[in-house]
């Protein structure tokens, strides 16, 4: 059986994750008090009890997600005698691919954590607030093609381009706010709804060039090792284990699209994978495998007793 681990993306967050593991292993903990002193902030106070509006903000959810993805694995190692190493793939959505990463041993947590409070500061400093949009592109009807399509339209007034291939029947586009109005206007002329998103910038379009930039600067600083799991890349959607081309994709990643439902596709025919584990908060990426790979088994291990589940299960 081929297993692979799955690492949840901006929006998974929420007020109180991680703290069932917190409570019960110290394992756990050790990973949140690691992120808080590499970030010299109470980041771990903040996912515990709130507010959700500072949780919420980019450069706090990227590395408190990580930590909970991370927290989950160690827990998974050192309680229940599971390395990620044994999974045949790791991917991560977006900010993910750096939980991931972190998980499997390719970048320290602490310089994971650095990397991901920058990583959100840049993005947020990349384009002015309300002037770059995100909207989700939704239904039967949805697929790459309609939102090229919708994107291409929205292109006639400023930067809009695909951001996120998630599955059929979701993909988000994103750039200028009036290109991704316009192309919201020719989506639902070509049968999907489409929804705004509630972000604070325009995420993996070229509105992103002054974050990749500085992404490039803070990543030639970092140690990066092979990961002891193949990681399929975001960019690629394709296996990486190469340290120096991980360090290129990560950069080309914060301007460029999250190619999920390809990746997804290459490990459920091409790499064989019939077990996908979503590790971290929420059940986003379990639902998206359900759609994508329906023939694979897809679970979320966010409790305790999910975790032991599965340990078991190997």
């Amino acid at each position: 059986m081929s297993l692979a681990l799955l690492f949840p993306g901006q929006g998974s967050q929420a007020v109180g994750m991680g703290v069932a593991l917190s409570d019960a292993f110290a394992s756990a903990r050790e990973v949140f008090a690691e992120v808080d002193d590499a970030l010299n902030q109470k980041l771990s106070a903040l996912m515990k009890d709130g507010p959700e509006d500072q949780l919420t903000l980019t450069e706090n959810a990227q590395p408190a997600l990580m930590a909970v993805s991370v927290a989950t694995a160690r827990v998974l190692k050192v309680e229940f005698g599971f390395d990620v190493s044994s999974a045949d793939f790791v991917a991560g959505h977006s900010l993910g691919e750096y939980s991931a990463l972190a998980a499997s041993g390719a970048i320290s947590l602490a310089d994971t954590a650095r990397l991901l409070k920058l990583r959100g500061q840049a993005m947020q400093r990349a384009v002015p607030v309300g002037k770059g949009a995100m909207a989700s592109l939704i239904g039967p009807k949805t697929d790459l093609a309609l939102a090229e399509e919708a994107a291409k339209a929205g292109s006639a007034v400023g930067v809009c381009v695909v951001a996120n291939d998630n599955n059929k029947g979701n993909v988000v586009i994103s750039g200028d706010k009036a290109a991704v109005d316009l192309a919201i206007e020719k989506a639902k002329e070509l049968g999907a709804r489409a929804i705004p998103l509630n972000v604070s910038a325009p995420f993996h379009c070229p509105l992103m060039q002054p974050a990749a930039d500085e992404m490039a600067a803070a990543l030639a600083e970092a140690t990066i090792h092979a990961p002891s799991a193949t990681l399929i890349a975001n960019v690629t959607a394709r296996p990486e284990i190469d340290p120096e081309t991980i360090r290129r994709l990560l950069v080309e990643q914060v301007t460029g699209r999250v190619r999920w439902r390809e990746s997804m596709e290459w490990m459920a025919t091409e790499g064989g994978v019939t077990r996908f584990v979503e590790v971290g908060s929420g059940k986003v990426l379990t639902g998206m495998a359900k759609r994508i790979a329906s023939e694979a088994e897809a679970l979320a291990l966010n409790t305790p007793e999910e975790l032991e589940a599965f340990a078991k299960s190997i």
